[in-house]
C-alpha cells in the first residue's frame, strides 16, 4: 500500500510518501522559522495561512521526488491531533479533498503516535516493548508502548514542555527564535558548573515534570548577575545557558531512568524536537553504557515534525482496515491512551 502523509500540526510543513512493501519513497518539509522568527513564536493565523500556501505544491514535489502520479496513491494519512487548530484543519481539509478526488481511505493520525513510531523508519528498529521519552515544544511525557497502539503514559509535564522552557529561557537571554537550537550551540562554550540549577521533581518518587520553576530561577538568575559589560554578559549568559541545558538533561535521565526500572524495560527511544540536542543525546548514551540499556533515536530530520512519520503511522492502520469516516476535523487536544492498535476503530 501507498501512503501519503500530511503533517500541518503546528509551524512545519511534512509531506511523505510510504510504501509498505518499498519503504519510505519521498519526504519533504518546509520550515516556517523565517516568518513567525519575527515575532519570537509561532502565530497561529500566520502558520494557518502558510500551510495553506505550501502544502500543495509540497504534495506536487513529492510525488516528483518518488516519479509516481496522484493516482498511484492508495490512501492517505493527516495529522489529525494534536496541535494548532487552525494548521490541523488545513491539512485534514487538503487530505480529505484529495481522498475523495481520489476515491481512496484515509486516516487522522495521532501526533504523539507519529513520534513514537518514527525510530521504526531506520535500518535498526527497536523491538516491542519500548519506554519512549516523548520531548518537544509542546510535549514532555514517558510512555511505555507494548506494541503499536498500546501506550501507557508513565509521567508528562505538569506544566511548561522541556522545548519550551527552551524556548522561553533563549528568549530571556536575548538568543532569537528558535530558541532550543541557539541556547544549545551558547552551550558548548559555557561551563554548566559555574551555576546551580535545580532538577525539577527528582527528589520525589513517580515520573511527572515540571520545568516552569527551573524557568524562573534562571530568569532570577540572569536579572541578579546582567551587568552593564557586553563582555562580561556574553560569557555569564554561556554558563546560564550550560548550566540550564544540563539542568534539563540531567533531570530527564532521572526520569527515564525510573520508568526504565519501573516497567523492567532495557529499550528506550528518545522522540520529539528536543531529542536532537547533543548533549541529552550523550548524556543518555553514557548511561545506556552504564546500565546495559538498548538506546534509540530517529534520524535528525525525524526528530522534528515531518511526513514521513505520520506515513507510516497511517500506513500501519490503514493496511489494518481502518479507516476513518468522521470527516474534516482538528483535534487540539487528543490523548494519546484514546488510541487502539490497528484495525479497532
Amino acid at each position: 500500500m501507498l501512503t501519503l502523509g500530511i503533517e500541518s500540526s503546528c509551524d512545519e510543513t511534512g509531506v511523505a510518501l510510504y510504501d509498505s512493501q518499498r519503504g519510505l519513497l519521498a519526504d519533504v518539509l518546509y520550515s516556517q522559522v523565517a516568518l513567525h522568527s519575527e515575532y519570537g513564536g509561532v502565530v497561529p493565523e500566520l502558520a494557518s495561512r502558510d500551510h495553506l500556501r505550501k502544502t500543495l505544491p509540497l504534495i506536487n514535489e513529492c510525488m516528483h521526488q518518488a516519479d509516481l502520479p496522484l493516482a498511484a496513491i492508495d490512501g492517505i494519512a493527516v495529522t489529525e491531533g494534536p496541535g494548532l487548530i487552525g494548521a490541523l484543519l488545513v491539512g485534514s481539509s487538503i487530505a480529505h479533498g484529495l481522498a475523495h478526488a481520489l476515491k481512496v481511505p484515509i486516516i487522522g493520525v495521532h501526533h504523539m503516535e507519529g513520534h513514537l513510531l518514527a525510530p521504526m523508519l531506520e535500518n535498526n528498529p527497536p523491538e516491542f516493548p519500548f519506554v519512549a521519552l516523548l520531548v518537544s515544544g509542546g510535549h514532555t511525557m514517558l510512555v511505555e508502548v507494548r506494541a503499536v497502539g498500546e501506550y501507557y503514559l508513565l509521567g508528562e509535564t505538569l506544566d511548561d514542555a522541556a522545548g519550551e522552557a527552551f524556548d522561553k529561557t533563549a528568549k530571556l537571554l536575548g538568543l532569537g527564535y528558535p530558541g532550543g537550537p541557539a541556547l544549545a550551540k551558547l552551550a558548548t562554550s559555557g561551563n554548566s558548573d559555574r551555576y546551580k540549577f535545580p532538577r525539577p521533581m527528582t527528589n520525589r518518587p513517580g515520573l511527572d515534570f515540571s520545568f516552569s520553576g527551573l524557568k524562573t530561577h534562571t530568569r532570577t538568575l540572569w536579572q541578579k548577575l546582567a551587568t552593564d559589560n557586553q563582555q562580561e554578559n556574553a560569557a555569564i549568559k554561556a554558563d546560564i545557558a550550560a548550566g540550564f541545558e544540563h539542568a534539563v538533561a540531567q533531570t530527564l535521565l532521572i526520569k527515564c531512568r525510573r520508568a526504565l526500572q519501573q516497567t523492567n524495560c532495557p529499550r528506550l527511544v528518545i522522540a520529539g524536537g528536543v531529542g536532537a540536542n547533543q548533549y541529552l543525546r550523550e548524556t543518555l548514551l553514557a548511561e545506556a553504557d552504564k546500565q546495559n540499556w538498548e538506546i534509540y533515536y530517529p534520524r535528525l530530520a525525524f526528530c522534528t515534525d515531518n511526513g514521513a512519520m505520520i506515513a507510516y503511522a497511517g500506513n500501519l492502520r490503514l493496511l489494518a482496515g481502518q479507516t476513518d469516516n468522521t470527516g474534516i476535523r482538528g483535534l487540539p487536544r487528543w490523548p494519546l491512551e484514546q488510541l487502539n492498535p490497528p484495525g479497532q476503530q
